[in-house]
This record gives structure tokens, C-alpha cells and sequence, in this order.
């Protein structure tokens, strides 16, 4: 398949990989397998980002909405009522609305970390195809409930690592790296996520919209600041490297194909002091990948954006290549001792930069610098929102289009080794990862 192929294909067929005819899995209980009715659990700030790439999809009936805040649940309703003309049943107990609601094909999970495996299990076991954002728990075993109860309803899960199918990350990893080698040997890998201090910063709430206390502890919450902030206590998230970082380490291990054997990690509370979580850690990975050794360092910081924002950065012999969700932040840089990539301009694959003036050597230190390489840009094919593709493939799945290109099963395999990088900053030690600690 040459470029233009891949993108006349289309963003959901290039996330179904390649997979297509398979068998209907809908209920399709009045006989139309054009309508998947949906279930949204979860309408905070995912929940809505979620929906409004949903409602780019077409054949999605938005039947229910569950949240445990009125100000969530009325305002998401009242979303749904606008895209599809009719307002859908509302709850704030998913258990009430498992029982009372019929028909119903998918739920789409977007509540807290610490809820999406008791909502994605229960919502399985109920007989309803699953889309999870990730992380897939808090904990490991949390994580692995899902493989199970996936695994014993036969139902479909997808996990939101939304990169798995994001047309830029899936074409540089088929066409780029792994058809045409550009990176040679790849040796090290780098990643980030940097949010500025403004963005870090406690979320503040409206006092008149205030939770009843017993609905909050009913759902696992001590008080309102840590319902709207529940990412920086342990018991409830995994942190910024669960947060952030598992974007990132998902696509270090897609494109490696392989889990790491090591973590060693560190963080700190440097700045703010009384939050349980780190606000900044900092993790090296080591993998035996199929091509040799690599080594992954990886980076979340909640005080500063300097350096880029996020990005991934994958170093090879012969090339590197800087990929993000931001097209501006995704280029290659081919280095002066490897092959050239003139073919690849000219069958559409890259597009080659103009070289920078070379500076004049001022202090001798020049001479002792490495040839500068060549930068190329990647093709900018996704002119979506960022999580469409790869809820499109999810529902093309559903409809038997499509294979899940991030299952529970592999999900998990992905997120296990994040679960160990906090262990390991506060231990102060690395962790040589056991079968046991990263298996079902």
C-alpha cells in the first residue's frame, strides 16, 4: 500500500487493522444493525471530550447518561439533546440504569480511574460491548479485572490509548519504521509530557453546585476538592505518569512490540508540597526488543510546558523520528552517514525541510559536533478530533468491520509496567519486572 492508498482509505479503515468482514456482534434486538444505542458513563471534562468526537460518528444514538453530579449530568444531556433532538434517560447510579435501560449495545466509560474497572466490568457482565478511557484502574488488579470479565462475556473492550489509532502514528509505524527502516537500529527513546503550572493548578468549583456528603461517600470521595481532584490522591489515580505518561509508554511498547524488563524511576513533591501524588517523575525503561537493546526515558512535569509539550522520540542509527499528536511537533531527522531518503520523498512518504544557515564556528568547539541532520516532516493525515479515529474503529468493531486495534488484553500488556514506575520513585530503586508482575 503506497501513501496515497493509505489515506484514501480513510482514518477508520486505516485504525481497523486491515481487518474487515467479520461477523455483527450487535444485539440488534428490532433488527437494525444500522443504530448503536449508547450508554455514556462519565460526562466530566473526558466524558464531553469523548462525546463531541462521537458525535462526528454517524449511527450512534445516544439512549443514556450517567454522573453523580447534577451540574455533569444536565449539561450532558442537554449536549446529547442538542446533536440528536431528543433527551436521553438520565442517572446518577449505574447500577439503576443497567437494570432499567434496554436495548442498549455500548457503554462508553469515562468516570475517574478508580471507577473505570468496577463500570467496565459491571457494563460487560451485563452483556454491553465496552469502550474504557485509559487507564484501564488505579491498580494492577483492577486492570486485570477487566481482561477477565472481557474475556468471559465475549464482549468487545477497547482502552483509550487513542494513538493506537491515530493515522499519522499508525502510517509512521508501517511505512516508516518498520517497512522502510528509517530509523536503522533504534537505541534510545525519549518522551514528555510537560503541562505549565497554569493548567496544574487545584480545580475550583462553584459552592452552590456542591454534592450531598452522603452521595459522595457513597461514591468514594472524602469532600467535594477531592471529587473535582482526584488525580492527586493514590487511592483514586496513578499520578501524572498514569495521567499523562501512559500515552506515551503505550506507544514506546506498540512500536517496540514488546514489554520492558526494567523500570527505575524518581519524583518528588517539589512543588506542590501537599498533594499525595508526585508533581513531577522522571523513569527510564529497558527493553530486549526484537531488533537489541533499548533504552526509554520518560518524563511528566506539572510545573513548566518548556521543551516542547509531549512528544515521543524514537533514535536510531540511521534516523530519528519525533512523532506527537501535534503535526508541528512531528518530524525525522535523517542522519549524514545513512542511506538517503530521496525515494521516500518522491513516493509521498515524508517531505524534506530546507537546511538551517550552518552557523560559523566561533570557539572551536564546532569541530567537535556531529554532522547535522536532515529534517523531514510526516505526513499530516488526521484532520480530526484526536480520539475519533480510534473511536470510529471501536464502533466499526462493534459493527463487525474492524478488529480492535487496543483490546483489554493488550492494554493491560501496555499498562502494567506504569503501574510499577511510582513503587519505584518511592522505593528509590530500580524494579526488574517478574512474569507475575506483568501478566493477567
Amino acid at each position: 500500500m503506497n501513501r496515497r492508498d493509505f489515506l484514501a482509505k480513510g482514518s477508520t479503515v486505516a485504525g481497523a487493522g486491515l481487518v474487515l468482514a467479520a461477523p455483527s456482534i450487535l444485539k440488534a434486538a428490532d433488527g437494525n444493525n444500522d443504530k448503536i444505542n449508547v450508554a455514556l458513563i462519565g460526562m466530566g471534562k473526558q466524558g464531553r471530550v469523548l462525546f463531541e468526537a462521537m458525535s462526528n460518528i454517524p449511527g450512534l444514538h445516544f439512549q443514556a447518561v450517567c454522573d453523580i453530579w447534577d451540574y455533569n449530568l444536565k449539561g450532558g444531556a442537554g449536549k446529547v439533546r442538542a446533536i440528536q433532538g431528543e433527551m436521553p434517560n438520565t442517572y446518577t447510579d449505574i447500577e439503576d440504569l443497567l437494570e432499567k435501560e434496554k436495548g442498549l449495545d455500548v457503554a462508553v466509560v469515562a468516570t475517574p480511574d478508580f471507577w473505570h474497572a468496577p463500570h467496565t466490568v459491571a457494563c460487560l457482565k451485563a452483556g454491553l460491548n465496552v469502550y474504557c478511557e485509559k487507564m484501564m484502574s488505579n491498580t494492577l488488579d483492577g486492570a486485570r479485572s477487566i481482561v477477565r470479565a472481557a474475556e468471559e462475556s465475549g464482549k468487545l473492550c477497547q482502552i483509550g490509548h487513542q494513538r493506537r489509532s491515530n493515522p499519522r502514528y499508525r502510517f509512521t509505524l508501517d511505512h516508516l519504521i518498520n517497512n522502510n527502516k528509517v530509523c536503522g537500529t533504534i537505541v534510545n527513546i525519549n518522551g514528555q509530557w510537560n503541562r505549565a503550572l497554569k493548567s496544574s493548578q487545584d480545580i475550583s468549583y462553584n459552592k452552590r453546585l456542591t454534592i450531598d456528603q452522603d452521595r459522595l461517600t457513597k461514591y468514594g470521595f472524602k469532600d467535594m476538592h477531592q471529587f473535582m481532584n482526584w488525580r492527586f490522591y493514590r487511592d483514586l489515580s496513578g499520578g501524572p505518569i498514569s495521567d499523562l505518561g501512559a500515552h506515551q509508554i503505550d506507544v514506546f511498547g506498540w512500536f517496540l512490540n514488546c514489554q520492558p524488563k526494567s523500570v527505575y524511576a524518581s519524583g518528588g513533591n517539589d512543588y506542590f508540597k501537599t498533594r499525595e501524588h508526585f508533581d513531577n517523575v522522571m523513569a527510564i525503561f529497558e527493553y530486549d526488543a526484537p531488533q537489541g537493546p533499548v533504552r526509554a526515558f520518560y518524563q511528566v512535569l506539572t510545573t513548566t510546558s518548556a521543551g516542547g509539550g509531549f512528544y515521543e522520540s524514537f533514535m536510531g542509527t540511521d534516523g530519528t523520528v519525533n512523532i506527537s499528536e501535534m503535526a508541528s511537533s512531528s518530524a525525522m531527522y535523517r542522519e549524514s552517514t545513512a542511506p538517503e531518503w530521496d525515494d521516500l520523498v518522491r513516493r509521498g512518504y515524508m517531505r524534506k525541510k530546507p537546511a538551517p544557515p550552518k552557523p560559523a564556528a566561533s570557539d572551536g568547539v564546532a569541530s567537535y559536533e556531529s554532522a547535522a541532520p536532515e529534517e523531514y516532516t510526516i505526513p499530516g493525515v488526521l484532520n480530526k478530533p484526536p480520539h475519533q479515529p480510534h473511536l470510529e474503529n471501536f464502533f466499526a468493531s462493534v459493527r463487525g468491520e474492524a478488529k480492535l486495534n487496543c483490546d483489554a488484553k493488550h492494554a493491560f500488556e501496555s499498562e502494567a509496567p506504569i503501574f510499577w514506575v511510582n513503587p519505584s520513585a518511592l522505593k528509590k530503586e530500580p524494579i526488574v519486572f517478574t512474569p507475575e508482575q506483568l501478566q493477567v
